[in-house]
């Protein structure tokens, strides 16, 4: 199908991690009527719509997104896997600022290069892993603007590592022995006064904060096609990983999926914990806001939060498995209510292309498990 091509607003800035003078600009892929708030495949027309059902109800959805990845020798990339940037040494050096010293120089222009294409780029520490990295973009009351900003901000992570010839990889689990990233979305909203009406003394927060707790957490499973798109993303999710396995919620507690960072009143929103690295932020993003949406329209109840290890919870786990995810995607009403059949139809249609296209490949695990022994 033809299609007309729009770019996005705000979005035509210049790549200075290149030699040549070279522009980008986001554009939205939208049927020949125009990018009209409807259905297709757009993941960035699908958040938008789920805005405008928000914003219908008097709500503005203020996000922030953060991206952890890996930064690797760009030398060891036909390497399986490759080597970090950083080797391990004998102790897991969590927020470390020697890691962070060392990679001065990527830093140094990643900020700077942030700066001429507007990116709010904020707090950066190293991870868990060797050569993990996380950086924070500044919050925005544009929830679309976040996400324009995060899809942006990706490409200009590797855009900088390619210069200094380094690979910024964004795979949710690139290691098997080492921690997998993830994409944390954080979410508040603002109702018509600019008053966050998640805004509460006690960390529990508003009942609007529950409503819309209970709903992301009753409706993650359904969306977990769009927080895993792929079948490495699978691979992060277990236990004692900081990745969580079922659809809990606590204060400020790592463990579970849904977490309500304490702090100031003013301040009171959710980090959303399930997506990994690899999703797409419009996508996470837009079944996020869905849930939320969902939980606020239904006044659902989340019931207490989770204390102490949220990986010992009898809550339902979510969709272990990549093909199971995507067939839950593809039946689900409440998917289908706040997506359009037609996004869903084309999802579920790619994403099982995909799955089939991957099963249908030879691994050297089948020939070191079954060559010999069966």
């Amino acid at each position: 199908m033809d299609c007309l091509v729009y770019p996005v607003a705000g979005t035509l800035v210049r790549c200075p991690w290149l030699n040549a003078p070279t522009a980008q600009v986001l554009v939205m892929l939208a049927p020949e009527q125009g990018p009209a708030r409807g259905g297709g495949g757009s993941p960035r027309l699908a958040v938008a719509r789920i805005i405008d059902k928000l914003q219908a109800d008097n709500y503005q959805p203020v996000m922030a997104v953060e991206l952890e990845f890996y930064l690797m020798d760009g030398t060891s990339v036909s390497e399986q896997p490759p080597r970090p940037v950083i080797p391990r040494g004998k102790h897991t050096h969590v927020y470390s600022i020697e890691e962070v010293e060392a990679l001065e120089y990527f830093f140094d222009d990643l900020y700077r290069f942030c700066d001429v294409q507007g990116l709010p780029a904020e707090t950066a520490i190293s991870e868990f892993g060797p050569g993990q990295l996380e950086i924070t973009l500044i919050h925005r009351t544009d929830a679309l603007r976040a996400l324009d900003e995060a899809i942006m901000y990706r490409r200009l992570v590797k855009g900088v590592a390619a210069k200094h010839g380094l690979l910024a990889c964004f795979m949710a689990k690139p290691f098997a022995a080492y921690a997998g990233s993830g994409m944390h979305l954080h979410l508040s909203l603002l109702d018509e006064q600019d008053n966050n009406v998640f805004a509460a003394e006690e960390p529990t927060g508003t009942p609007l904060l529950r409503h819309a707790i209970a709903g992301m957490g009753k409706t993650a499973a359904d969306a977990m096609a769009l927080f895993a798109p792929h079948a490495n993303s699978y691979r992060r999710f277990c236990a004692n990983s900081y990745a969580p396995v079922t659809p809990t919620w606590g204060v400020n507690n790592r463990t579970v999926s849904l977490r309500v960072p304490t702090g100031p009143a003013a301040s009171r929103h959710i980090e959303h914990r399930i997506a990994g690295a690899d999703a797409n932020a419009y996508l996470a993003a837009a079944g996020i806001l869905a849930g939320a949406h969902h939980g606020l329209k239904y006044h659902l109840d989340p019931g207490p939060p989770v204390t102490g290890d949220g990986y010992t919870s009898t809550v339902p786990s979510l969709p272990q498995q990549w093909l199971q995810a995507i067939e839950q995607c593809a039946a689900s009403p409440f998917m289908r209510e706040y997506f359009g059949d037609r996004f869903i139809e084309i999802y579920s249609a790619v994403k099982r292309t995909e799955h089939r296209r991957y099963m249908s490949e030879i691994t050297a695990q089948d020939y070191d498990w079954y060559l010999q022994m069966v």
